[in-house]
């Protein structure tokens, strides 16, 4: 057999971006850790960073989505079984985010910046795969709306939070821990689950669910938050999948979902009859029961979009360092230098938006203007980051030319998971809406923006003339929802960016987004724009590199 001969030393190809510390590397979550009084975590997320940033894991992340789900919905016999098969790269990936308490975290221990530390958690492990965080953040997500109903939430609610991952069917009394997903949407009515058809009929020791749901998320969970409508009207249910005597309920998996992107994670279409399941809030009132876990659900699209663009510019900028084009290195040219530098400013506005969002979660009980900033800028922050983020991936793909373009790479997929936050969760019309009900109805939560914006509107004319501006236009008609709430968001992430990142970021950010010379496509800066400084600050570090990659 003839061999091939070795590649040449000057091959001109990047080594791959390996065994460095997401952490460590990352001075913007590094700061918004400390700014939300989660510094007693740092040790475990450098754990969590570390391990991130190895060979092993960015493998686990690729396999889960080369190997996709598999529905099992009989067995050998003909019997009805409903099972979803993964590859065990995803269960690696699921037993992490359980270990490190990323289901759940803030729940059992709510001290002081809890949501601050799982947030960065979050957003450091879903660098490395994004699909496995849905039933993540779902169970996340669930246990505010549980607590509404204290006998079902002293059931479950320890299993929830419990850092036990432990796949398999069984009833939850047998169970060490336990994850939730959810069913809202239906066929007839996606967004407007108010035309749900689902029905509950209450039956002794509960209700009886009988109907479909055409997007069930994860469904080899435990149980399901899903709405259907009872003699009261639409109603929140929890619905197990395992009933205590070990039979199994009346929920039956269709098919799954053929998706563009989030590969790893089953969706499914799933059908009930006459299947078990416990009220959780008040009979009728099911949409004001859901509303605070889709909080927690946007909260971690917002976080989710932001750790999408954070690999995405670190990869570019990795390459583009070690890479040379035209007698130089890519990343010393001026053009790419000055889009690198674009795709970082909107990482780190992301990121710090994300950051503030979890710390405003853990200051929301005590804190009745941190609940009305909650709710007005988590739906901000869902419109704006999210609908971002597949331009910003598109474009930090592009810096990897073909490299970036063929498989064995990470950026296909991060440019496939890019739409999905957009989407779930409300999309980007349903988000804009939701801002400009809410400013309406609670003329509160503009308070709070206002209030949120000021300290640095003072400090910068033109962030004070876009707010001005704002001012003018926030009583528009729907027609100019969209428009409205991205100023809203860019006001936003300025104001955040003016307190808490260094000058040359925050000058770069307004001139670059709010100011006269604003251009409509990543590396239109304007001039004057310190992108060393921009670029230096998101520089990857490798273990055991002199300094940051490629230096």
């Amino acid at each position: 057999m003839q061999l091939l001969p070795p590649a040449a030393a000057d091959a001109n190809q990047p080594p791959p971006l390996v065994d460095y510390d997401l952490f460590a590397s990352d001075p913007i979550v590094r700061e918004a850790v400390t700014r939300g009084d989660a510094d007693w975590a740092a040790g475990e997320l450098l754990s969590l960073g570390a391990l991130a940033g190895t060979a092993r894991a960015i493998a686990w992340g690729d396999d889960a989505n080369r190997f996709t789900p598999i529905l099992h919905t009989h067995d050998r016999y003909g019997e009805r079984i409903d099972e979803v098969e993964f590859h065990p790269a995803w269960h690696h990936l699921m037993a992490t985010a359980v270990g490190h308490g990323l289901h759940g975290a803030p729940w059992a221990s709510p001290r002081r910046g809890a949501h601050v530390a799982r947030a960065a958690a979050f957003y450091l492990w879903t660098q490395v795969e994004a699909g496995h965080g849905c039933p993540i953040s779902m169970t996340y997500a669930a246990v505010p709306a549980l607590r509404l109903e204290p006998d079902v939430a002293a059931r479950w609610e320890p299993l929830l939070t419990a850092r036990v991952y432990d796949f398999g069917l069984r009833p939850i009394a047998r169970k060490g821990g336990v994850l939730l997903g959810m069913g809202m949407t239906e066929r007839q009515g996606g967004s407007d689950v108010r035309t749900n058809l689902t029905q509950a009929r209450p039956r002794a020791d509960g209700y009886a669910i009988t109907g479909s749901k055409w997007f069930c998320s994860a469904p080899m969970c435990d149980g399901f938050l899903i709405l259907a409508q009872a003699p009261e009207g639409l109603t929140c249910f929890l619905l197990p999948r395992m009933l205590p005597d070990g039979t199994r309920n009346a929920f039956f998996i269709q098919r799954l979902k053929n998706k563009l992107g989030n590969r790893s994670n089953a969706s499914s279409e799933v059908d009930f009859h006459d299947a078990f399941a416990e009220r959780i809030g008040e009979p009728g009132r099911g949409l004001r029961t859901i509303l605070e876990m889709v909080n927690f659900t946007r909260l971690d699209c917002v976080i989710g979009s932001a750790a999408g663009m954070r690999q995405a510019v670190v990869q570019a900028i990795h390459h583009t360092r070690n890479r040379n084009a035209f007698g130089r290195r890519l990343a010393d040219h001026a053009a790419m230098q000055a889009v690198l530098a674009d795709l970082a400013l909107e990482s780190e506005a992301a990121t710090v938006l994300a950051m503030r969002l979890a710390q405003a979660a853990d200051a929301s009980p005590a804190d009745e203007r941190a609940q009305r900033f909650r709710r007005i800028a988590t739906a901000i922050g869902k419109f704006w980051v999210c609908k971002r983020a597949p331009a910003h991936a598109a474009e930090a793909l592009e810096c990897l030319g073909g490299n970036g373009y063929v498989e064995e790479s990470i950026m296909p997929r991060l440019y496939r998971e890019a739409p999905l936050n957009s989407i779930w969760e409300g999309s980007g019309n349903v988000n804009a809406l939701d801002v400009l009900r809410a400013l309406r109805t609670t003329p509160e939560t503009l308070d709070a923006y206002r209030a949120e914006i000021t300290p640095a509107a003072n400090a910068d004319a033109t962030l004070a003339r876009a707010m001005r501006d704002l001012e003018t236009r926030l009583h528009a008609g729907d027609a100019q929802a969209r428009s409205i709430v991205e100023q809203l968001a860019l006001v936003l992430q300025a104001a955040l960016l003016v307190q808490h990142a260094p000058t040359p970021i925050a000058d770069a950010f307004i001139a670059a987004r709010l100011g006269a010379e604003r251009g409509a496509v990543y590396g239109a800066l304007p001039a004057g724009v310190d992108r060393d400084a921009i670029i230096e600050r998101a520089l990857p570090v490798v273990s055991g590199a002199a300094g940051p990659a490629g230096r």
